[in-house]
């Protein structure tokens, strides 16, 4: 689904699963590029965005792997990423063309609702670290191997801001699998159980590769 995406959903699913892992959450991009589709219906274009997901989630029971829904969501006004967890796939259906909010009335429309906001390696080259106040956290940890997403700096933005902080691994190829991520005491069998952990405070770790 994302154009910078090198491996099938079930190429991923099988990395991840013999790296350790037992589980991941699929963030495809959510931008222009992906979800202003000539000539597609909404309906068309959220089945399209959903694709990735529903094949790996397919993958994933095969090989008993939680595989979890969220989105990297780009807004047209920005260079900025954001990653979204907390919504369900009537969300897509239902909310056409997120790209087209801003961060701010993004924020608003998920008043309410268990829809977090993180952004993503908020130093890297060409982006910019959004208001602490309309996030719930920031990917501290970026371990893409092509990127320097300054991630001490990152990090002292998180702790800085009493923001929430996870670690991902941006995987798009082969060598970016299994370079970071979290590691928790259970498993999540929905993205409404990861929003709980997070929410609920307890503790878990972050690990990154150097």
């Amino acid at each position: 689904v994302s154009p910078c995406g090198y491996l099938f959903a079930e190429q991923m699913i099988g990395l991840y699963n013999n790296a350790g892992y037992t589980g991941l959450i699929i963030t495809d991009h959510y931008h222009k590029g992906t979800v202003e589709l000539p000539g597609s219906s909404w309906q068309e274009t959220a089945d399209h965005f959903l694709l990735g997901y529903r094949n790996a989630v397919e993958a994933g029971r095969k090989l008993d792997m939680d595989v979890l829904l969220g989105m990297e969501l780009r807004f047209d006004t920005g260079s900025e990423d954001y990653l979204i967890y907390g919504f369900n796939e009537e969300f897509i259906y239902e909310h056409p063309y997120l790209n087209r909010y801003t961060l701010e009335t993004f924020r608003e429309l998920i008043k309410g609702t268990d829809i977090m906001i993180f952004q993503a390696h908020p130093f890297r080259p060409g982006m910019t670290p959004a208001n602490p106040a309309l996030l719930d956290g920031v990917e501290a940890f970026n371990r893409n191997p092509r990127h320097n997403s300054h991630n001490d700096e990152a990090y002292g933005y998180g702790l800085s801001n009493n923001l929430l902080m996870l670690s991902g691994s941006d995987a798009h190829r082969t060598e970016d699998v299994g370079r970071s991520g979290i590691l928790i005491t259970e498993r999540l069998h929905s993205i409404q159980e990861f929003v709980s952990l997070l929410r609920s405070g307890r503790p878990f770790k972050l690990f990154h590769m150097e």
